[in-house]
């Protein structure tokens, strides 16, 4: 059997090779396997407080769903192909869908955009009952088999009467996953913004209820200043507060991801990637693992070479007819054994 040499010059010739392995890498190659995926639902909080900005990316100052926003984009970029996301919304007492979880790797782009437009505008109350719209998490969300990630400052608006707490004893454990801490220790004043989202300053404290008004005041009748059972049964003196400053309710979101049973995390800038791939979340899976990055990575190679070997030719480096001559030349350590005895 006789080899007939590929026409042209070793570098003609290397990315001839050059363009067949990038063809190569355009093909669906790969090949499938045993490994571990993960499946979530991510809630996001889109009330009011979550516009105030403590929190420091680089050299400024960004809002917790700024930051949400990019611990999210972030995160789901370092989960396995396979792995799956859904995005929802809460507001008021409710936690909407926007889509069921797709995948990470081919949906990155969709995934990315709509992280990119969530946005406050799109509350439709102004309310943020936060163990409500967890419950209704649990309920509504249940039958999509994925766990949940609950962004949420745990400010609750208007502020939550004892009495009434909401209870998770009969679904407790319908879903695993985390609630999600955001926001700074300090608390820092809630913007306001006009339709358009221009600023119109922040909210003072006679703009938000203070107290609850809802049911019975959990306080003994005889304590309440101005007390009337049915015209005035929270009293009938100035309410003042700090309701409308915020920081992180963390006390009470443990105390709620006790009750519920989910695992409590705060969210801090670049940690978040961490808590989603913890290993009780794995879902064992057939995944394909992408193989187009050997062909790739052999093309830019030779592309690499063959631009070594034009720019010996430029220099006055004899070049060889046989392969092995083009080798001797483009590799670095085989270049000082060039000589006009070589074959």
């Amino acid at each position: 059997m006789t080899w007939r040499r590929l026409p042209g010059d070793p570098a003609t010739r290397c990315l001839a090779g050059a363009c067949a392995l990038a063809l190569l890498a355009c093909l669906p190659l790969g090949m499938a396997t045993q490994g571990a995926v993960f499946r979530y639902l991510a809630v996001v909080d889109i009330t009011r407080s979550m516009t105030v900005t403590d929190y420091r990316l680089g050299n400024r100052m960004v809002s917790r769903l700024d930051v949400v926003r990019q611990a999210l984009r972030e995160a789901i970029a370092g989960l396995p192909c396979g792995s799956q996301l859904g995005l929802g919304v809460f507001t008021e007492r409710s936690s909407t869908l926007l889509f069921e979880p797709i995948e990470v790797c081919t949906g990155f782009q969709d995934i990315a955009g709509a992280l990119e437009r969530l946005d406050w505008r799109m509350a439709w109350a102004a309310d943020s009952r936060i163990a409500a719209g967890l419950l209704d998490a649990f309920q509504s969300l249940a039958g999509y088999q994925a766990d949940v990630l609950f962004f949420t400052d745990g400010q609750e608006a208007p502020p939550v009467n004892p009495r009434y707490r909401t209870r998770f004893e009969g679904v407790r454990g319908r879903l695993g996953g985390w609630l999600v801490g955001v926001g700074g220790n300090t608390p820092m004043p809630i913007p306001k913004f006009d339709e358009t989202g221009r600023p119109l300053g922040f909210v003072a404290e006679d703009e938000v209820p203070q107290r609850s008004t809802f049911g019975l005041s959990d306080m003994a009748p005889e304590d309440i200043e101005g007390y009337h059972a049915r015209n005035a049964p929270f009293g009938s003196a100035p309410s003042g507060g700090t309701e409308h400053l915020s920081a992180l309710r963390e006390d009470y979101l443990r105390e709620l991801a006790g009750a519920s049973g989910l695992g409590y995390r705060r969210l801090e800038v670049g940690t978040l990637a961490e808590t989603l791939l913890q290993p009780e979340y794995a879902r064992p899976a057939r995944v394909f693992v992408d193989l187009r990055w050997i062909p790739a990575t052999l093309a830019l190679a030779l592309t690499v070479l063959a631009y070594r070997q034009g720019r010996f030719r430029a220099a006055g480096v004899a070049t060889r007819a046989r392969p092995a001559g083009f080798w001797r030349a483009a590799l670095p350590w085989r270049r000082g054994r060039l000589s006009a005895a070589d074959p």
